[in-house]
């Protein structure tokens, strides 16, 4: 009955629906790996992002390289701001607003120079491609609490003077000429003595895994569906092949040419003679005018056929 799923042709159906059926298991494997990305960083903002801030005595070696499992932790440094040295980072999204985030040096008791993200700034309104105004940093020792983040990828984009296209901490150590810490850099959220006006701080990560379950599930299902359509597919050919036997046998016994349908028959539906006011359509129309001509030529043909004799 289902020999016919041998032939050229439905075999490259089911290489079609396999190739589907592994694309459609990539992208659930690549939602479930997605999810898996999102609940890593839930874990990290619940677990660091409200902790008591550690010495900067105990976190030096988290600037120098930041462990995963290290983002977020709090950090308490004492020192000063380098303000000539600061620039702003473009293209930033806070709250759904476009802008900039400040970055400034920050030179510790210690001895070691830190980055330190002081906040947001919306786009200007009076110049184009910068902030109206970057506040400027307390002057002297200053006390400041920070959350630590790992820098990020340099973009193959350029940006103005006094801008990075992204917080590129070793790019941006280039600029300065001095060494500073390229690891991690802190975002700023408490700084003692508190200035007049200052960037807007950073919000809180969001703490939502997002859809990613429920669209790798999507996928899996269309992963399943594409075979159960084949397998649909493949019965209703059965169920055609078994009918035309049928009908050649019936014909058979009949002595009649049996009339065999293609594998995807259409079935015509019987015409409709009349409408609905009772006068007849144009297809019954034509096909009337096509009957009288064949009864008029097949009268004339056996009139000849009568005068011959």
């Amino acid at each position: 009955m289902y020999r016919f799923l041998a032939s050229t042709r439905w075999i490259g159906w089911l290489l079609l629906v396999c190739l589907f059926a592994t694309t459609f298991s990539f992208l659930g494997k690549w939602q479930m790996d997605r999810r898996e990305g999102a609940l890593t960083e839930i874990s990290h903002v619940k677990r660091n992002f409200d902790a008591e801030p550690i010495p900067f005595a105990q976190a030096q070696d988290l600037f120098e390289e930041l462990p995963s499992e290290g983002k977020w932790t709090p950090v308490a440094l004492r020192g000063s701001y380098v303000a000539e040295d600061a620039v702003v980072v473009r293209n930033r999204i806070s709250g759904s607003r476009p802008g900039y985030e400040v970055l400034v040096p920050f030179r510790t008791l210690e001895g070691a120079t830190v980055i330190v993200d002081r906040g947001f700034l919306p786009i200007g309104n009076d110049n184009s491609g910068r902030p109206d105004a970057i506040p400027a940093p307390p002057a002297g020792t200053v006390e400041i609490e920070v959350r630590l983040k790992p820098g990020e990828p340099k973009l193959d984009r350029g940006a103005p003077e006094g801008q990075l296209a992204s917080v590129d901490l070793a790019g941006y150590e280039q600029q300065l000429g001095y060494p500073v810490t390229t690891g991690s850099y802190g975002v700023m959220y408490l700084e003692d003595p508190e200035p007049a006006t200052a960037p807007a701080q950073l919000q809180r990560p969001e703490e939502d895994e997002g859809p990613h379950l429920s669209y790798s599930f999507q996928w899996f299902a269309f992963g399943v569906l594409v075979f159960i359509g084949f397998g649909y597919a493949a019965k209703q050919q059965a169920r055609i092949n078994r009918e035309d036997r049928a009908e050649r046998a019936e014909a058979a016994l009949r002595g009649e040419e049996p009339v065999l349908h293609q594998a995807h028959r259409l079935r015509k539906k019987p015409k409709k003679l009349v409408r609905r006011d009772g006068s007849p359509t144009d297809e019954a129309t034509e096909d009337a005018y096509l009957d009288e001509l064949e009864r008029k030529a097949a009268d004339e043909r056996d009139a000849e056929v009568t005068g011959s004799n």
